[in-house]
């Protein structure tokens, strides 16, 4: 089925008149005549009777004409967007984050980017690692910010970006708030607020004491949640020390600094890059992340980061 097919089908269909679809198509009346006998040949079927006085569409005709209008629709729609693409008129870029990955870490980037992708569309899309890596491979997304993940298929790409340690964000009402550093020892007697879907909770558990009971009495997989009800009084959130905090709240580091985590940024090998795409991945990789956020200087056994960004 040829598109010039359909177009000559439905502009017969609009005027009822083979002279006047043709003019419409801006083709003689004998070629717009012989590509519906085509589509009709295609089809199994007459579409339209062709009458002297009264040519109009047979049932099959009348069965098929929404279905075609929709799929010429499409079809120049399609034709569109990627004029407008080719154009930089339109650039879109989707980023995944993991849950415990704010946008604020994307918001720089993406407005260097803007300056000279004048038509960037960022979509921004939160789920749990996993299930990023699978919108990855379908194509949902274009890249994605994620922290330690411990098994993805050989068909990602992944650079480390930067190491951060984790804090603990109170109320400065708890009871704990006026410590300079908050200690283990402190951290197993606390209510500790559960994210779900959390990176490095296995970590925490294990410096915590494996055998030891969880006190999650109160859970939510978004982190602004997790913080109002550390702002209530309901206990310490355990978060990375990039993630903005609210006014309400204040951070205290942890004795050691015994928990850390890697950020990673995630692309399909292989796909060609769009310029948009192509932009963040290096800004991103080329990105002194360390300055920007105010981190403090990480373990020794992390500096491997700087080699992969320089890459």
């Amino acid at each position: 089925m040829e598109l010039h097919q359909v177009r000559y089908f439905l502009a017969v269909a609009s005027t009822l008149n083979f002279t006047r679809a043709a003019e419409m198509c801006n083709v003689t009346q004998p070629a717009l005549t012989k590509g519906v006998q085509k589509l009709e040949q295609e089809l199994g079927g007459q579409l339209i009777y062709r009458e002297r006085q009264l040519t109009h569409l047979t049932d099959l005709g009348k069965a098929v004409l929404p279905m075609l209008e929709r799929a010429l629709a499409s079809t120049e729609a399609v034709r569109r967007r990627a004029r407008e693409f080719q154009q930089k008129e339109m650039a879109p870029l989707a980023i995944g984050l993991a849950p415990s990955i704010s946008a604020s870490l994307v918001l720089e980037p993406i407005t260097e980017i803007r300056k000279f992708v004048p038509g960037l569309h960022v979509e921004l899309r939160e789920e749990a690692p996993n299930r990023l890596v699978e919108l990855l491979l379908e194509g949902e997304i274009n890249v994605a910010l994620v922290g330690d993940l411990d098994d993805k298929p050989e068909r990602i790409d992944d650079w480390s970006l930067f190491a951060e340690r984790y804090v603990a964000v109170l109320a400065p009402s708890h009871q704990l708030a006026d410590l300079p550093v908050i200690g283990m020892e402190a951290l197993r007697e606390a209510t500790i607020l559960g994210r779900c879907n959390c990176d490095v909770e296995p970590k925490f558990q294990e410096q915590l004491s494996p055998d030891a009971p969880k006190h999650h009495n109160h859970r939510s997989d978004r982190e602004i949640h997790l913080q109002h009800l550390a702002a209530a009084g309901f206990g310490i959130v355990l978060a990375p020390e990039h993630m903005p905090r609210l006014p309400s709240l204040k951070a205290l580091p942890i004795e050691g600094d015994p928990v850390w985590r890697e950020v990673h940024l995630l692309v399909v090998q292989g796909r060609r890059f769009s310029p948009a795409l192509d932009a963040f991945v290096k800004i991103a990789r080329l990105r002194d992340w360390s300055l920007h956020m105010g981190m403090p200087p990480h373990p020794p056994h992390h500096n491997h980061i700087a080699a992969a960004v320089s890459a």
